[in-house]
Formats: C-alpha cells, sequence, structure tokens
C-alpha cells in the first residue's frame, strides 16, 4: 500500500530550511535520480547510504515515507545536503556559462584600502563575486569601520602576508597560500603586514 508522504516531506522540508513546495516534489524520483547518476545499483546505493536494499527500494517507488534519520543517510550516502534532494535541477538543462579574465583584464576598482580586479564580468546574474584584490591598508585606523554585507566569502591570499581583523575572533595572521572562509556580516578588514602590499583572491557569494 503506497502511505501519504506530503505531511511529512513539508515538515522535512521546514526543517532543513527548503523554500521550494515540495507538494509538486516526487522523492523517490528524484533519489532514483540521483542514484542512476551515479551508476549505482540499488545495493550499492543502500549500502552508501547505510540503509536497507528494501528500504531504499521502497523510497524511490513512493511505498514508504522516509524518516528524517533516513534522509540524512540518503544525503550522506549520495554526499549531497538534504535541502539538496528537494531541488532537483530546474528544467534539467545544463547551463553551460563560462567567462575567462586573463591576467590585468578584470574590471578595477581602487579605493584607499584595497585595490579590487573584478574578475569574470562577462556574466551577469552570477551567485559568486570573484575578485583579486591588492591590499593597501596597513592599520585598521585607515577603514572608516568596519566592512560588512551579506553574505559568505572566502579569502585566499596570493602574495605577501596579511592580517585578518574580525568583530568576533582574534586577528589572524595568514601568509601565500592561506585561506578563511567566513561570514560577511561579521565585521572584516584586512591588511598588509608584509612589505610590499599583499593581493588576495576574494570570492563572495551573492
Amino acid at each position: 500500500m503506497t502511505h501519504d508522504t506530503e505531511p511529512s516531506l513539508i515538515r522535512i522540508a521546514r526543517e532543513t530550511g527548503q523554500d521550494t513546495p515540495v507538494e509538486t516534489l516526487n522523492l523517490g524520483a528524484r533519489v532514483r535520480d540521483l542514484r542512476k547518476s551515479r551508476n549505482w545499483t540499488l545495493e550499492q546505493a543502500a549500502q552508501q547510504a547505510g540503509l536497507a536494499r528494501s528500504t531504499l527500494s521502497k523510497i524511490e517507488n513512493g511505498q514508504m515515507s522516509p524518516t528524517f534519520d533516513a534522509l540524512k543517510k540518503l544525503a550522506t550516502g549520495l554526499e549531497i545536503s538534504i535541502p539538496q534532494l528537494f531541488t532537483p535541477p530546474k528544467g534539467g538543462q545544463v547551463n553551460g556559462r563560462m567567462s575567462v579574465t586573463k591576467m590585468g583584464e578584470g574590471e578595477g576598482h581602487p579605493t584607499t584600502t584595497y585595490e579590487h580586479e573584478i574578475l569574470a564580468t562577462s556574466l551577469t546574474k552570477k551567485s559568486m563575486l570573484p575578485y583579486r584584490a591588492r591590499i593597501r591598508a596597513r592599520k585598521f585606523e585607515e577603514f572608516d569601520g568596519w566592512v560588512r554585507h551579506d553574505g559568505e566569502e572566502f579569502l585566499f591570499v596570493l602574495t605577501g602576508a596579511i592580517r585578518l581583523i574580525t568583530e568576533f575572533y582574534e586577528p589572524i595572521e595568514m601568509r601565500r597560500g592561506d585561506s578563511a572562509y567566513y561570514d560577511a556580516t561579521m565585521g572584516h578588514n584586512v591588511i598588509s603586514i608584509s612589505e610590499d602590499d599583499a593581493t588576495i583572491l576574494w570570492v563572495t557569494s551573492v
């Protein structure tokens, strides 16, 4: 007998912060598509997720409403997040966008503290904003307070040495090859501590 899975799926979507209406989602088909995209048999996928083969089969065929624990195991086994179980690719189409920026061809945005070079400017509506920055500042007082904005940010030191100063953590000295990932709504500033201006790669989520 097929069980009504809608109430539990709505609850799970809320718990995982998923906004997509799950009423229109066939979770079983989504799990089957994810499994087949990895060329896994039911047995292989069940083993990866730590579930019984019969359990996975019933989930794929809509004969079982998966518990939250089962969904966590499925997501772990498929190496995705739980919300991704509820967000199939739109239209199943590959976008194929690409942008190449040669050295020195980025869009320059100099300031008194940073000299930004925006990358991939030919693409609009990007999910990430990548840019290279030369760090001119040598002390926190050169900034007009904290820098803060929406999204998350990844920083990678390309040359020189910097000090990453944040609102809630002790300052961290970083050198070439070091990286940091942080919440950009938290106040943050970067200064050079090397003789020459340090350069970093910044990637900000949009």
